[in-house]
């Protein structure tokens, strides 16, 4: 748990009494390489912390598997959207190597939300660091070039094309195979 409290310290400081109410309400699990975590369909109702290991969301456009976004150690991951409409996700969460994953059950964390304010103001800086990314993504998508997105997706996670097959990496730029293959060669 220890590695859990020191990605929420770089956000929001928590007293002891906070951080054992959340090691109550956590679990790890381990889950094999190309399993789901959560499938299309599902509602979620857990966050994720990755200790070990590399996960994706993705969903289906057309039949065509699309890559959203990835996720490495020390990184939280849910499906935010269904998270807080209770609604069933258009996404899924895929793990991409073997990985050691910190589960919390997102209904009894919203219950410690009352009891201790600084759970509420944790998770609310983790959502909106969360919101901004995806604001940074989208804008990523609509001004930059594939070249300058692939650049940013290496400055930002290195070993990405070590880590996670190419497909992926050419489905999260938007781009195909064959045209990330001619980017990577200019390099």
């Amino acid at each position: 748990m220890e590695q859990l409290f020191a990605y929420f310290r770089k956000f929001n400081s928590l007293s002891k009494e906070s951080e054992e109410a959340i090691a109550e309400i956590s679990s790890s699990i381990t889950i094999k390489k190309n399993k789901d975590l959560q499938s299309i369909g599902h509602t979620c109702k857990t966050i994720y912390f990755i200790k070990k290991g590399v996960a994706r969301i993705y969903y289906l456009h057309k039949g065509i598997d699309i890559t959203e976004n990835f996720f490495f150690e020390n990184n939280i991951i849910a499906r935010v959207e269904s998270l807080l409409t209770g609604k069933p996700s258009r996404k899924a969460i895929q793990i991409l190597e073997d990985a050691e994953i910190i589960s919390i059950n997102a209904n009894a964390l919203f219950e410690l939300y009352d009891r201790f304010h600084e759970i509420e103001r944790l998770f609310r800086k983790i959502f909106e660091a969360a919101y901004v990314d995806t604001v940074n993504r989208i804008e990523g998508i609509q001004f930059h070039t594939a070249e300058e997105r692939y650049k940013a997706l290496l400055h930002e996670a290195p070993d990405v094309l070590k880590r996670v097959p190419l497909k992926y990496v050419a489905s999260y730029l938007g781009i195909t195979q064959v045209s990330l293959s001619r980017i990577r060669g200019h390099r």
